[in-house]
């Protein structure tokens, strides 16, 4: 994998196809509550949290909300409604990772879904043990684009930043990599409208990874 020792993935849009249940069952949520998010595109919820955007939905009306309350019911929300991760990730996904494994790259995630989400998404497909590196970032003061959960998964995968490579695809995700200093590549995306400008490189799906040598 070129001249690469570490990969560290995002996961939602990288390794699962989540984005699109991800706003369904975001809006479905809001709509019961009488709340809307026309006027947001999906490409502004990607690659981030719920805490980050609640100002944005509500607008005028964030002060006649208790968002407290409004964060505590959507998280129960999503555990009602867990994601089929099996159903969503990408056909390529588990053959790269082994791949890349086999090769001795050392592979690392770093995402802005819960921990818990997470393990549950890499057990789902039985493939936690390939990665030296799992960071949420619930673990973080600040979530992507601020580039602390890159800055510490690259601590953790020992490798120096110029032997790193970030596979991203948000343009929340990708500031991060690249304000950590790290080469991040963009996984192209044809669906969302997401501004990728700063990434460094781009692949159209995962296995691409395994012909760029």
């Amino acid at each position: 994998m070129m001249n690469f020792k570490a990969i560290i993935f995002d996961m939602d849009g990288v390794l699962f196809d989540t984005e699109s249940f991800y706003y369904r069952r975001r809006e479905v949520f809001l709509n019961d509550r009488g709340i809307s998010i026309k006027h947001l595109p999906p490409s502004f919820f990607i690659g981030g949290n719920m805490k980050q955007v609640w100002q944005h939905i509500l607008r005028d009306d964030y002060d006649k909300w208790d968002v407290d309350k409004l964060q505590k019911d959507y998280t129960a929300y999503k555990d009602k409604h867990p994601l089929p991760y099996p159903s969503l990730v990408f056909d390529d996904t588990v053959s790269v990772i082994e791949a890349l494994d086999k090769k001795g790259i050392a592979l690392g995630l770093a995402s802005s879904s819960t921990k818990s989400d997470i393990l549950k998404a890499l057990d789902s497909m039985n493939i936690r043990s390939y990665f030296k590196v799992i960071l949420s970032g619930e673990e973080f003061v600040e979530s992507k684009p601020d580039p602390a959960i890159y800055e510490e998964a690259a601590r953790q995968i020992c490798c120096p930043k110029e032997d790193i490579l970030v596979v991203e695809d948000s343009e929340k995700g990708i500031a991060a990599g690249v304000a950590a200093g790290l080469t991040t590549w963009a996984v192209k995306d044809t669906r969302f409208g997401m501004d990728q400008s700063q990434a460094a490189g781009f692949i159209h799906r995962l296995s691409d990874l395994l012909e760029k040598d």
